[in-house]
């Protein structure tokens, strides 16, 4: 199935929704792909691929060191952090690198040059390939506060100018690194459960697309008989209904067992390949987002 040139960023309300089941499955339907795991503080996609010939990159970012022998104590970095990374403990400097953003500024600003920077490490990209799937995947070390700058590695990469369809499988939620992670996307795909919990997280990523004018749509994961809570939250609020995904036994082993189920069945590979069609075709049509509420 031919895709071309777009980047889909796949997002839910929280974890365990069933985002990375559609991003996988999508980017193993189609016929060469691109997919990227940004959720860099619990990356999974790689389990289901197992990627081969895998290759690592540390990434890493700037952060000031202080040569106190020229500190003459004038605290004007400290003023200007807007971060709070700078402070004078018993007249002498620290930095809490843990909250620093890794802007630059005090080192420029600073009268005496006192400061410099070193690099920290904070995490590693790791890409690698399964079948016709080039797989991209972030990881940030424990403890650190932020993997945006793993995220923007991710998503700069030269392998993102060539004409492949490109799955963005986000982190959960709304913070500021799925923001980055949606930013340059050309269509959104919202994964929701059916449930009235379900409606309430699908509501904090809706209002994100809509925030950023991102043309979007909803896949229904674990379907049941009967009242759909969500589904009716698409209906009040004329959100296009990408597809279904039944409650199902089989797919819940399969994704149990980091299996992908489109290269395991039929049955979820026709699946998947009409949603990934539905998906293309909205694409196309360049789809809006609703108006402001």
């Amino acid at each position: 199935m031919k895709s071309k040139g777009v980047k889909i960023a796949i997002l839910s309300g929280k974890g365990g929704t069933g985002k990375t089941l559609v991003s996988v499955n999508l980017a193993s339907i189609a016929e060469k792909s691109v997919y990227i795991d940004c959720d860099v503080e619990e990356p999974n996609g790689h389990l289901f691929f197992k990627p081969e010939k895998a290759l690592e990159e540390i990434i890493s970012v700037k952060i000031p060191v202080i040569n106190e022998s020229l500190c003459n104590g004038c605290r004007k970095c400290v003023d200007f952090c807007k971060f709070n990374a700078l402070a004078f403990i018993k007249n002498k400097p620290y930095v809490f690198e843990e909250v620093c953003h890794s802007c630059g500024g005090c080192m420029l600003l600073c009268p005496e040059k006192a400061i410099g920077e070193q690099e920290k490490p904070i995490g590693k990209v790791q890409r690698g390939f399964s079948g016709n799937v080039s797989v991209h995947t972030g990881i940030m070390k424990t403890g650190e506060a932020s993997g945006i700058p793993i995220i923007k590695s991710l998503l700069n990469e030269s392998i993102l100018d060539e004409e492949l369809p490109i799955f963005v499988d986000c982190p959960p939620g709304s913070a500021c690194v799925v923001m980055e992670s949606i930013k340059d996307a050309d269509y959104c795909i919202l994964v929701a459960e059916p449930t009235v919990f379900g409606v309430h997280n699908l509501n904090m990523v809706y209002d994100l697309v809509r925030l950023f004018n991102k043309p979007h749509g909803v896949v229904l994961n674990k379907c049941l008989d009967g009242e759909n809570p969500a589904e009716t939250f698409c209906t009040e609020n004329s959100i296009p209904i990408l597809g279904r995904i039944p409650f199902d036994n089989e797919l819940g082993s399969l994704n149990s067992d980091a299996k992908i189920a489109a290269r395991e069945s039929n049955r979820f590979r026709a699946l998947f390949a009409s949603l990934l069609e539905t998906v293309m075709k909205e694409v196309r049509h360049e789809t809006t987002v609703n108006p402001q509420r």
